[in-house]
């Protein structure tokens, strides 16, 4: 992995400072230098990410309470364009540190909440990015994802109950769980029918990988209204990823596929019409 860490500690009063430097280098090092997958890579072929961790109080010298925003990118084939996989932001990245302590992590047992955390997206990303190049080629890293929630769960650390979050579901535990449902299949088959046969196929023919893509909208505005569960955090996390990219794609097609698609962003995200105006034009 080549992962882009940055702590922001400004709200945090005091001279020990040096804290968050020594905490930044250990999760850069944690991140990049643990091996995730089996698979070998170049480092050139690593998956690209950025964490950016602000941190908001400190109760006491060893304990940190603040959030996490987590965005990960996947090459497009034959370009230099990144396409945006992950971004999430996780408000209960709450943990303890003490300075040069190395940061451990177990698949088989719960060693702290920090490492557990950071390992837990890790695979998430690399799940997402490896469900982008086969059909559910992800599986086996949202498998330990979810193994690290069950080791985590009897912690008490915020993040990882199906109890918590009653109003919206939106946590670690709800994320993975509904990327492993088989009612959230369409929405994996999805990202694979949208990155590796349409982004990759844009280099040889936009308009053919433009089709490809417009069916692949199609078939999420068909999975948003069959509604597997009345919360789909999975669903709003893909959308949150994506929305962007989409209206790039759609902003210079026929006027008949801006609309449509238009109408599907706009009822999927009704509290932001403006930021689809260019499939308005």
């Amino acid at each position: 992995m080549k992962c882009n860490v940055s702590i922001n500690s400004n709200q945090i009063q005091g001279t020990n400072k040096s804290v968050f430097t020594t905490l930044n280098t250990a999760i850069n090092d944690f991140m990049n230098n643990t091996v995730w997958t089996n698979n070998v890579f170049e480092t050139s072929e690593r998956i690209e990410c950025n964490m950016v961790i602000n941190i908001k109080d400190q109760p006491t010298t060893e304990s940190f309470t603040g959030t996490i925003q987590i965005q990960s990118r996947r090459p497009v084939y034959g370009s230099a364009y990144n396409s945006v996989m992950f971004n999430y932001l996780d408000n209960n990245f709450n943990f303890n540190y003490k300075e040069f302590d190395p940061l451990e992590f177990s698949e088989n047992s719960y060693v702290s909440n920090l490492s557990s955390m950071l390992a837990f997206y890790a695979y998430i990303i690399i799940g997402l990015d490896y469900d982008s190049y086969s059909s559910k080629g992800g599986s086996l890293y949202f498998q330990k994802a979810d193994k690290i929630v069950n080791n985590a769960q009897s912690s008490g650390a915020l993040g990882w109950n199906f109890s918590e979050n009653r109003g919206d579901r939106k946590n670690r535990y709800w994320l993975v769980n509904n990327i492993l449902s088989s009612d959230y299949d369409p929405l994996r088959q999805f990202n694979y029918n949208y990155h590796r046969l349409g982004l990759d196929l844009m280099n040889q023919s936009v308009e053919r990988g433009r089709l490809v893509i417009k069916d692949a909208v199609d078939a999420l505005d068909k999975f948003y209204d069959s509604k597997p569960d009345p919360f789909m955090h999975y669903f709003q996390v893909t959308l949150d990823s994506k929305e962007d990219e989409i209206v790039q794609i759609f902003s210079q097609s026929p006027v008949e596929d801006k609309k449509k698609i238009f109408t599907f962003l706009a009822k999927v995200d009704p509290a932001n019409p403006t930021k689809y105006a260019a499939l308005k034009q």
